[in-house]
């Protein structure tokens, strides 16, 4: 797994700079809430979470603490899924709940709730599977994968429509953002007692295994590795070229990409150019520059950065 070479080298506090937890979203507060109290938990002035949940609905919120706020937008179209409970006006028969539930995966239309922090302009995503798991009465459990940004609210509403007989969402939990699952969920409480563990008792074991390496939650990034020549200038904004690069997947333009270093650390996030000897474009800087040394003449303007 990307980051494990130098996991263990890590620091708390080098964890908590540019780290990341999976949190389970109590039903309550709304997700900017949230990452307020994983603010004071830990005592740091930035937090940012990847995915918005209605204050009613718990699950999946991956959280970005500190310099790895910088990565959100990284992780805010990954894909996501759902178990929500359908309640159903009406009683139908089973078959025609399975056959119109198919019919709306696949790419859909749909208008943001008037109680939605967006543009309620008409906007398309892709459901990619919706499983009846469950049923008793009128009420449903279903499973749903799609695309980020898509309503579970509307989509249930929608079907009810189409059904004849009108229907709602009466609960909502986020199983899965990404590659990122329940399997590594935490607490509030959790993480305050693995706070606590490292304050008062030296103990780092329980935030290590809460707070993940950012690498980690940029693992479904293309990956290109740069030489240790390289990386400062790349840390400096410097254009991607091809001396500066070791190895890289095969890439299509103005794709999002991962600069990483021999040792798989991030460098930076960048977007592919594939043009005139130039790699990659610099869009958002994740190491701290002066963390490799300087192989770049100082006093000039560094437009491409150095290979060997």
């Amino acid at each position: 797994m990307m980051g494990d070479s130098t996991d263990s080298q890590r620091t708390p506090e080098e964890l908590i700079r540019k780290g990341f937890i999976i949190l389970d979203k109590p039903a309550g507060p709304t997700s900017h809430e949230v990452a307020a109290w994983v603010k004071r938990i830990l005592h740091i002035d930035k937090a940012g979470h990847s995915g918005t949940l209605d204050p009613k609905a718990t699950g999946v919120l991956p959280i970005l603490l500190q310099d790895s706020t910088k990565a959100v937008g990284a992780l805010v179209r990954l894909p996501k899924e759902y178990v929500c409970v359908l309640h159903l006006h009406k009683t139908v028969a089973e078959r025609e709940l399975l056959d119109v539930s198919k019919e709306f995966t696949g790419v859909l239309y749909q208008r943001p709730p008037l109680k939605s922090a967006v543009k309620r302009q008409i906007r398309k995503r892709e459901v990619y599977y919706i499983n009846v798991l469950e049923r008793e009465g009128n009420d449903v459990l279903l499973q749903i994968g799609c695309e980020a940004g898509t309503y579970i609210r509307k989509l249930c509403h929608d079907i009810g429509e189409a059904l004849g007989i009108g229907a709602h969402m009466q609960e909502l939990r986020r199983t899965k953002v990404g590659p990122f699952d329940e399997s590594k969920l935490t607490t509030l409480h959790d993480l305050t007692d693995a706070y606590h563990f490292w304050i008062e008792d030296n103990d780092e074991a329980p935030l290590r295994n809460i707070i993940m390496p950012l690498e980690r939650a940029l693992e479904h990034l293309p990956k290109i590795i740069i030489r240790d020549t390289a990386v400062d200038a790349i840390c400096h904004g410097a254009r991607l070229a091809e001396p500066g690069v070791v190895s890289m997947p095969s890439l299509e333009t103005k794709q999002l990409v991962g600069i990483y270093s021999a040792k798989h650390e991030i460098v930076a996030l960048g977007i592919s150019v594939l043009e005139g000897g130039i790699i990659a474009d610099v869009k958002r800087v994740m190491m701290a520059p002066g963390t490799y040394p300087r192989y770049w003449k100082s006093g000039k303007t560094r437009t491409n950065a150095p290979g060997t």
